[in-house]
């Protein structure tokens, strides 16, 4: 089992009594934990985003193979109800739990208008020196992250998980 999907299991443990069923790795996003599965009616991906060396902040890819064998973004109207993506950094733990609608409005996910695409930049709430660019993105996200190392606020875990 991977280091995300152990994280992810836990904090399902502690805010519900319903348990993660119907876990599918996703081998093309081996890489990055890729997983499906779904707790009660919900469905979910996840991915562990990974700290580069060079850029603030942490990356993510999730992409899936065209009918002619092309990686491209996820599809809007495939796509579970949510996407996970973990940050493990040390003693730092954390969250970002994005629906599918939020993700589309962004441009992230591919539908009839958009292109999607395969892969973005997270910036947990520890990152600061932020460029103009980056701390626009970290504020868009902020309302779909907690910090699980240190702030476990019961209440937003439930409610980003639901």
């Amino acid at each position: 089992m991977n280091d995300s999907l152990i994280l992810t299991k836990g904090i399902v443990k502690t805010i519900t009594n319903e348990s993660i069923q119907y876990v599918e790795e996703e081998n093309q996003n081996k890489e990055y934990e890729g997983v499906r599965f779904s707790i009660g009616h919900r469905t979910y991906r996840s991915r562990l985003a990974k700290r580069t060396p060079k850029k603030i902040g942490y990356f993510v890819a999730f992409w899936e193979k065209s009918t002619t064998g092309k990686n491209q973004a996820y599809q809007y109207d495939s796509s579970p109800d949510k996407l996970i993506i973990s940050i493990i950094d040390e003693e730092r733990k954390g969250q970002f739990i994005f629906q599918k609608e939020i993700l589309l409005e962004k441009g992230i996910l591919r539908s009839t208008t958009t292109k999607g695409k395969m892969g973005i930049r997270v910036y947990p709430s520890w990152e600061t020196s932020l460029n103009k660019t980056a701390l626009n993105t970290q504020n868009w996200q902020k309302p779909y992250f907690f910090e699980y190392s240190n702030d476990r606020n019961r209440a937003k875990i439930k409610e980003l998980y639901a």
